[in-house]
C-alpha cells in the first residue's frame, strides 16, 4: 500500500512539473523572428520575407527558389510607428503576389500553426508585441490546448498617449481567440499640450491666495 502511495505521489509531482514547464513564460525575440515563423496556408513555388528600411531592402527569409520580383515601396508593421516596414513576395502556380498589409498576411497564414502566427493574427486585430516592455506585453506560454499571449494595445494617440496590456487565449484547435483579459494601463504619458494633464488641472484648481483684509484707518478717540 505504501509503494502504491509513493508511486502515485511521484506521478503527481511529475505531472505537475510537466504542466508547469508547459506553461512557462517565454519572451518573443523580435518582429523579424515572429514573421519567420510563418507557415503559408497554401503551397508556394517560393516566398520571401523582406524588410525595407530607408530605401534598403533586406531579404530576411527565403523559402524555395526565388525569381526576380519588384521591390515594394509600402508594407506592414507589427508595431505602431515602427521604422521601416515588411512585405512578403509569394509565388504560387507561377504567379507572383505581393503581400503588403496585415489582412493579406492573415489570409496568407490561414490556419494558426504556431505561437508566432497567433501573435501575427492578434496584430491584425489591433494588438502588438511590445519589445520594450516584454515582461508585461511581449511574452507567451502554451499548453496542449491553447496559446496564452501577453500583448499590448495602443488605446490612445491623443492626450494622454496610452498603452494597455492584455492576456489573450488562442485555441490551438480553432485558431481563434477564446478569452481576453484586460490587465490595465502600463503606459500613460502626458505633455504640456495636454489639456487633461492632471498636473495642469491641479494648478488650475489651486486657489489663488486672497488679499489680507486691510486694517482700519479710523483713529480711536481720546478721552
Amino acid at each position: 500500500m505504501i509503494k502504491v502511495i509513493l508511486k502515485f505521489g511521484l506521478f503527481s509531482l511529475l505531472f505537475l512539473g510537466i504542466t508547469a514547464y508547459s506553461q512557462e513564460k517565454k519572451h518573443f525575440t523580435g518582429y523579424s523572428n515572429i514573421l519567420q515563423g510563418i507557415i503559408p496556408n497554401q503551397k508556394t513555388d517560393f516566398w520571401i520575407l523582406v524588410h525595407s528600411s530607408y530605401g534598403k531592402n533586406q531579404e530576411v527569409k527565403t523559402v524555395g527558389t526565388k525569381k526576380d520580383y519588384t521591390p515594394q515601396t509600402s508594407g506592414f508593421n507589427l508595431f505602431p510607428d515602427e521604422n521601416g516596414f515588411f512585405y512578403i513576395v509569394s509565388s504560387s502556380g507561377g504567379k507572383i503576389e505581393y503581400i503588403t498589409d496585415l489582412p493579406a498576411v492573415k489570409k496568407f497564414i490561414g490556419k494558426i500553426d504556431n505561437v508566432e502566427e497567433a501573435a501575427i493574427m492578434l496584430t491584425a486585430e489591433g494588438y502588438f508585441v511590445d519589445e520594450e516592455f516584454n515582461d508585461l506585453a511581449g511574452n507567451y506560454s502554451e499548453d496542449n490546448a491553447n496559446y496564452y499571449l501577453e500583448v499590448g494595445k495602443l488605446t490612445s494617440k491623443e492626450c494622454p498617449y496610452q498603452k494597455k496590456h492584455f492576456n489573450i487565449t488562442v485555441s490551438k484547435a480553432k485558431g481563434e481567440i477564446t478569452n481576453t483579459k484586460d490587465d490595465g494601463t502600463y503606459i500613460e504619458l502626458y505633455n504640456k499640450k495636454c489639456t487633461n494633464n492632471p498636473r495642469l488641472l491641479k494648478i488650475e484648481k489651486k486657489e489663488t491666495p486672497k488679499d489680507e483684509p486691510k486694517k482700519s484707518n479710523s483713529s480711536t478717540k481720546r478721552r
